[in-house]
């Protein structure tokens, strides 16, 4: 089997990846959808009231993700997951009955996006972190990469579908769609060979949580990281808000042409996760590479002068996005003691996604005061300028350096790549 496949020829893993891909499926139809509907039909295109909605989920990350951690090293992950996407299918079944039976108001909404929330800060830190108990270490990098090649897949056809599910039925439908979608992952989930799994040891002691904070501040390279995360996803990574505002206010599309951007998109994440999936071990240069790609990508896609352009450049954004990613991810979790992954990655969303309850509706106000495509350039300005302090840091910091090597095969070098990928630290 190809390298880039590897971690499919272990029975769990494969199990679980299939699971997850069909519920993914599932879940950008139910974002589509959701931001179709408060779009569209519960305020007239109000990209303010759209980041709102996106805050209040993704607000609980920042709130209760870190005792998400502490809950993913204590208790059996497969169990903690079971019951958190059972909870994310109830929340868009009762989304799906509140639109067909034409009751649903935006409070609805901003109610049900807080609980998703809730639930996705629990959800996140297991998900991450069961990948490392399925497979071996040295496998770790490639299962992430396949994880986000599973999301990335389920985009280029999630989006796409919703909007002809849409289209011909409504959102309710959609929605439905989304909620049978999540029977798949946890089908998966009970149908594990639960003697193959390599489950970290349990934390039971008091004070994790500090213990997780102390032991994250002992380790620069992981701020680095964390710093570097936290400006992607609070300025970067809200196209759920800007491709819709996009496609509505500045190109004047319907629900087609809108699903079909997040599937265009997609096709850059796909091919970003596939090449991470194929590096053995993710480097420093890579990720800082890949940001300046992001910033010269979505900057282009901000100034596209027509929807074909704009889609496009979305091609490139979404690759050098998902490099980002999946570089940093693994970075984490293979330079972590296991007894601290869950209580670490907690951090590591509850830092990337949880600066979205103060970028979405920033970005939602500049939408509407400066117009559309500055939704997109705001995120451009913020990473570019996270690149270029990261490149001080380091510089002064490690002495570390990236250049330009033309001779041989042409390509960035980092000088002291030591500092890249440490070995696990033991807590203390």
């Amino acid at each position: 089997m190809s390298p880039t496949f590897a971690s499919l020829t272990i029975y769990n893993y494969r199990v679980y990846w299939a699971g997850a891909l069909i519920s993914n499926v599932g879940t950008w139809m139910g974002r589509v959808s959701q931001d179709w509907l408060v779009l569209t039909q519960l305020t007239d295109n109000s990209s303010t009231a759209l980041g709102l909605v996106t805050a209040l989920q993704f607000l609980p990350v920042v709130l209760f993700a870190p005792f998400g951690g502490v809950l993913a090293d204590r208790f059996p992950k497969r169990r903690i997951l079971a019951v958190t996407q059972s909870t994310l299918a109830l929340t868009s079944l009762l989304t799906g009955v509140l639109v067909v039976t034409g009751t649903v108001q935006l409070w609805h909404i901003y109610a049900l996006a807080f609980i998703m929330g809730c639930a996705t800060a629990v959800d996140n830190p297991a998900r991450q972190t069961f990948v490392s108990e399925m497979v071996p270490r040295e496998s770790l990098s490639n299962a992430v990469g396949l994880n986000s090649a599973s999301f990335n897949a389920a985009r280029l056809v999630g989006p796409g579908v919703a909007g002809l599910v849409i289209a011909a039925w409504g959102t309710g439908v959609s929605f439905f769609v989304n909620t049978l979608s999540f029977v798949a992952v946890l089908f998966a989930l009970f149908h594990l060979r639960v003697r193959e799994l390599r489950p970290a040891p349990r934390v039971r002691s008091k004070g994790s949580l500090r213990e997780g904070a102390r032991y994250v501040r002992g380790r620069p390279d992981i701020i680095l990281i964390l710093v570097l995360i936290f400006m992607l996803g609070t300025f970067g990574m809200n196209f759920q808000l800007t491709i819709a505002v996009m496609a509505t206010e500045a190109f004047h599309k319907g629900a087609g042409e809108y699903g079909l951007l997040g599937s265009v998109m997609a096709v850059g994440s796909l091919a970003g996760a596939l090449l991470s999936a194929r590096r053995p071990r993710p480097r420093l240069r890579i990720l800082l590479v890949a940001l300046a790609g992001f910033t010269v990508s979505t900057l282009a896609a901000g100034l596209a002068p027509s929807y074909v352009w704009f889609a496009l450049f979305l091609i490139p954004s979404g690759l050098a996005a998902m490099t980002v990613m999946t570089s940093a991810n693994s970075m984490v979790q293979l330079s972590v003691d296991p007894q601290m992954r869950g209580r670490v990655m907690s951090l590591y969303m509850a830092i990337f996604m949880g600066g979205t309850p103060i970028g979405a509706p920033l970005i939602g106000w500049i939408g509407e005061a400066w117009g559309p495509r500055w939704t997109i350039l705001v995120g451009t300005v913020a990473v570019g300028l996270s690149v270029a302090g990261a490149m001080l840091y380091l510089m002064r910091s490690e002495n570390i350096h990236l250049r330009y090597q033309w001779q041989g095969r042409p390509r960035f070098v980092v000088t002291r790549e030591q500092v890249e990928l440490p070995e696990p630290q033991r807590a203390s």
